[in-house]
């Protein structure tokens, strides 16, 4: 391609609503523009990486043995309503009225439509196992959108659905997705991590996210520093803290009341007393499917609402408001403690049942607690699993510390079961001529949402740096000196030799000053750039620099062709003696 012909309009300065280095780059290398908020148009060179991202995945897809097919965007609301996901998923999901007031959404996932598809037109275990998948846009209405393709409103998206005639059959499935997503992400050429995770409102009985690990990552993941766990920081296994009760209540003080003017946080409050985070507990209150709940983490840790609702069993999980707090306690916000709560449900993380003692509030204004201990001084009904990972955690499987990084979730895999052939009825005959639900898995990868990981993950101060297989171009070919008919020669034979070995090529053609091409070229990220001068052309040279490392080298003209096909393609075989 001629840059001269394609529409890059780079940038020079970030763009002020560029929050996240991949949002800021892509504007910046014109690969994409904003329509609306969350809402993008891809340009050449975006769409190109675009497409070389879902080549992959369609590639490894169907060498897992899955079916492409194409599902509409516009989806019913009677389907969602038979699963109840109509009111369930809230506000996010986009939802519509046509010309004769029926109710529609645009898919945000198809669940409900791909079930609706097996349960007309698959009647029989011998059609078993199937799996189908598309490459398709996707759409939900963020409250903020933002980080671009992040975290927008429109995105496309792979989602495969399989189908089984067990739950033996299912797990195979899933494996096999399992290990093609780790194919896809291999060949993508990023270092990412599978975790265990949560199942969220796809629902299901388990599940793994595919994570890049990039320092600008949304979340936590913790892995373990000796063996192959990993899980993100929400679904993370964490066991009770060794050494027991410690002292024992019979070595600790009485409950000690102390005034704590104006000093609410966890920070404000030790600071105060002289004592660390990890020697208070904090009191949450919520409201769980309507009656009040409090629950008691340590100071230097943060309540996982997820493993809160999963061991409740409850659906809405809502942090009280501080009218609520006041009606529950008889104390304002930011004094909420334990001792005394009466008509109220109360659970503590397994690191508060090991503390010999805590700080915490005393449900009155400017007033804290000293030396309270679960069982003597207030009740827990019962302690569980409930924070978030922390480096240094044990591992749950080897015991080993855990570490914490930073990771973007591109690709999600679960373990649906019946759970919507259950509710939509989809049912087949079995060997026996009896009816069963059909056992299903569901497999997303983020296409778009790749392309933004992978910039997050490879970039410097001068631009983008794309891996080799979502690479828009190969080679960039950049004459310094377009007046002098013998570098522009060279520059047009190495190029046309590129374009004959099948290498995606650039060439540089614009009437530009040096600095703004060699600007550009490392904007746009292509892997090798070729520059041809003037003065290395009289010695017989020409410039080839990799972007990843900054190594520039000379090679000699005549040598060039083949040295850049050999990087690109690999060595050629050489013919038998």
């Amino acid at each position: 391609m001629r840059y001269s012909k394609l529409l890059i309009p780079t940038l020079r300065e970030d763009p002020t609503e560029a929050e996240v280095i991949s949002h800021r780059l892509m504007m910046r290398a014109g690969m994409i523009r904003k329509v609306s908020a969350g809402i993008y148009n891809f340009l050449p060179v975006g769409l190109r990486v675009l497409s070389k991202v879902a080549k992959i995945v369609r590639e490894e897809m169907e060498h897992a043995g899955a079916q492409e097919i194409l599902m509409p965007a516009l989806q019913p609301a009677e389907l969602w309503q038979e699963t109840g996901r109509w009111q369930q998923y809230g506000k996010e999901l986009m939802r519509l009225k046509d010309r004769h007031d029926r109710d529609f959404c645009l898919g945000p996932t198809h669940e409900e439509v791909i079930t609706d598809l097996v349960r007309r037109e698959v009647k029989s275990y011998r059609q078993l196992p199937i799996n189908l998948y598309q490459i398709q846009t996707k759409f939900r209405d963020e409250i903020r959108p933002r980080f671009g393709l992040m975290r927008g409103r429109e995105f496309v998206m792979k989602d495969a659905y399989s189908f089984d005639a067990d739950l033996e059959g299912a797990k195979e499935n899933y494996k096999k997705m399992y290990d093609a997503y780790h194919k896809i992400f291999s060949r993508l050429g990023l270092r990412f991590r599978a975790v265990e995770a949560d199942t969220g409102l796809i629902g299901g009985s388990s599940s793994h996210e595919f994570m890049v690990l990039a320092q600008t990552g949304e979340e936590g993941i913790a892995s373990c520093t000796k063996c192959d766990y990993a899980a993100n920081v929400e679904r993370a296994e964490l066991k009770k803290g060794a050494g027991g009760r410690g002292p024992g209540a019979g070595e600790v003080k009485g409950l000690e009341k102390v005034q704590t003017p104006d000093k609410k946080t966890v920070e404000e409050v030790s600071a105060f007393l002289k004592a660390t985070p990890p020697q208070l507990v904090k009191t949450l209150l919520f409201s769980a499917d309507g009656r009040p709940l409090a629950v008691l983490v340590r100071g230097d840790h943060q309540v996982n609402e997820i493993k809160v609702r999963r061991l409740l069993g409850v659906s809405d999980l809502i942090l009280a408001d501080a009218g609520k707090v006041e009606a529950w306690t008889g104390g304002p916000s930011g004094f909420s403690g334990p001792v005394g709560l009466k008509n109220i449900e109360i659970i503590g993380d397994l690191s508060v049942e090991v503390m010999p003692e805590s700080i915490v509030g005393a449900n009155e204004k400017d007033a804290h607690y000293l030396h309270a201990v679960p069982g003597r001084d207030f009740k827990v009904d019962r302690f569980a699993d409930l924070r978030n990972a922390v480096a240094g955690d044990a591992c749950p499987r080897c015991g080993a510390p855990v570490s914490i990084d930073r990771g973007i979730e591109v690709g999600h895999v679960f373990m649906l079961g019946t759970k919507y052939s259950e509710a939509m009825k989809a049912t087949f005959l079995d060997s026996k001529g009896e009816e069963q639900f059909f056992v299903m898995g569901c497999y997303g990868i983020g296409v778009s949402r790749i392309i933004a990981a992978a910039i997050e993950q490879n970039h410097d101060e001068k631009g983008i740096i794309w891996p080799m297989p979502i690479a828009p171009f190969a080679i960039h070919i950049i004459p310094v000196q377009d007046q002098s008919e013998r570098v522009m020669i060279t520059a047009e034979l190495i190029y046309g030799s590129m374009i004959r070995a099948g290498i995606e090529t650039i060439i540089e053609d614009r009437s530009e000053r040096a600095g703004v091409k060699f600007n550009d070229a490392d904007l746009l990220g292509v892997p090798y750039q070729v520059v041809l001068g003037e003065k290395n052309l009289h010695e017989g040279f020409v410039e080839l620099k990799n972007r990843r490392t900054g190594e520039k080298q000379k090679v000699e003209v005549e040598k060039a062709i083949d040295h850049l096909i050999e990087l690109v393609q690999g060595p050629r075989p050489q013919p038998a003696s």
